[in-house]
């Protein structure tokens, strides 16, 4: 439990508060596209009547509640025939293709491959009333342009980078097959299959599917614990709401069970995980704001050239990277996180350590690396120097911060709107990463009126 948890908490929920007063809704459910979508459901086993489509002012498209919505009740209880699975796919018009292909596609392909065919057929697929309810374009990384791509931080472009490539290789490696579907398109695979299409396909099946465990089939290759859910896809994620979602296979439907209730006319919310905002910005295109479990990663890179002053570091940071202690350092609000703490004390350790004996003198010193692992300080003077690295290492990510902030507004002033949206969510990301830092920073400089406390010492 950290220090300030109860103080952030209830700051957290002030500022929640204010910010959902001040939210405003406008239903959906009378437009054409949503009334298509719910006679598509209702013909296939579903309605609901405690939820309507919503457009919010804060967060976009939404579910609103139409009444109080009590803790442990039931708020969604979606059938299976509404559900867009690989089963879909395989009983589909696409089935007797891919069956017979070798080597067997990936369950995310063959979703990819039947959303870009269904789009494709327009009004004529069965599924269109959904598939017109789906976002155009995403705000994901596959989407960023690279000038965007330029402005996120190191640890996030380097995963984000390799999203973008892992979806032009899914399109350039599989175009044999694309062209084996001639006969079902109306118009050249290549005007159909294309990258943007297969991107457009990644990207909803990515950010929209619920997690439904399904038998393996010898039709596919890798697991598969996908489910496109219509309707139920339109709830947003907020960090704080608790809910029981899964397929009951006595229903045989999607349930989502609310924890702690909702009021009427407000949106209802789920919570896709613990995710930091790095991690919701890659794999939903969003941040949210005042999200705990945010943090700011501190990359390798930046380790180095922090510490380029120590003629053994080559040395230092191998040993640290074979022993796993270069992974997953991190600042939060509250200071630096053990394992970034751990890293730099074990760095401000003598370069003896680090000799030509390595794992022998390891054990001859062992008493300083136990020292170090358990959270006690080797001596006053590691204790500053390992302080003042991470003043060091805060200090640079906020000035590269507040370099990309600069950037983003000077871009938002000359940009066209599907570039805006894609700035506005790096901007939000930086925002919040500028917060913690300071907040961090600050954590430091209290950490020097308790010496006899070592930071980072809670993980």
């Amino acid at each position: 439990m950290r220090g300030h948890s109860h103080r952030a908490g209830r700051t957290a929920r002030k500022r929640r508060q204010k910010h959902e007063s001040s939210a405003r809704s406008v239903s959906l459910c009378h437009q054409p596209q949503y009334v298509k979508l719910m006679k598509f459901l209702h013909h296939r086993g579903f309605s609901s009547t405690l939820l309507q489509p919503a457009l919010f002012t804060d967060t976009g498209r939404g579910l609103q509640t139409l009444r109080t919505i009590k803790p442990g009740q039931l708020i969604i209880s979606l059938p299976e025939s509404c559900l867009l699975t690989t089963s879909t796919v395989l009983d589909s018009y696409l089935g007797r293709y891919i069956k017979s292909w070798k080597p067997r596609l990936s369950p995310l392909l063959a979703l990819c491959i039947f959303l870009v065919c269904e789009r494709h057929r327009g009004e004529a697929s069965d599924w269109f009333p959904y598939i017109d309810v789906l976002p155009t374009v995403y705000t994901c990384p596959a989407y960023f342009s690279d000038d965007v791509m330029a402005l996120l931080p190191a640890s996030v472009r380097r995963r984000a980078l390799e999203q973008r490539e892992a979806v032009k290789e899914m399109h350039s490696s599989n175009q044999e097959f694309f062209r084996s579907l001639q006969p079902v398109l109306s118009q050249p695979t290549a005007d159909v299959l294309t990258y943007e299409a297969l991107r457009w396909a990644w990207c909803s099946v990515n950010t929209r599917t619920v997690f439904m465990s399904h038998p393996s089939s010898s039709f596919l290759s890798g697991p598969d614990n996908y489910a496109l859910a219509p309707f139920l896809d339109l709830l947003n994620h907020r960090p704080d709401v608790q809910v029981k979602a899964g397929f009951n296979d006595v229903t045989s439907c999607y349930e989502i069970r609310s924890v702690s209730g909702t009021l009427r006319y407000q949106q209802a919310f789920i919570n896709y995980g613990s995710h930091d905002n790095q991690r919701l910005l890659l794999e939903y295109g969003f941040v949210t704001t005042a999200n705990p479990h945010s943090v700011v990663y501190v990359d390798t890179d930046l380790l180095c050239d922090v510490l380029r002053g120590d003629r053994s570091l080559t040395q230092k940071i191998k040993f640290l990277r074979e022993n796993n202690f270069l992974h997953n350092l991190t600042v939060s609000s509250d200071g630096p996180s053990w394992r970034l703490m751990t890293a730099l004390r074990l760095l401000s350790l003598p370069q003896t350590l680090y000799g030509v004996g390595l794992y022998m003198c390891v054990c001859f010193h062992s008493h300083q690396w136990k020292a170090v692992l358990l959270g006690q300080l080797v001596c006053e003077e590691s204790e500053q120097w390992s302080v003042r690295m991470a003043k060091s290492l805060c200090q640079r990510l906020l000035q590269d911060t507040c370099s990309a902030l600069d950037k983003v507004s000077h871009l938002l002033q000359q940009c066209e709107q599907p570039i805006r949206e894609q700035l506005n969510v790096v901007k939000s990301l930086r925002q919040e990463e500028r917060c913690i830092l300071g907040s961090c920073l600050k954590a430091l400089e209290e950490s020097h009126r308790h010496t006899d406390s070592p930071l980072g010492a809670v993980s």
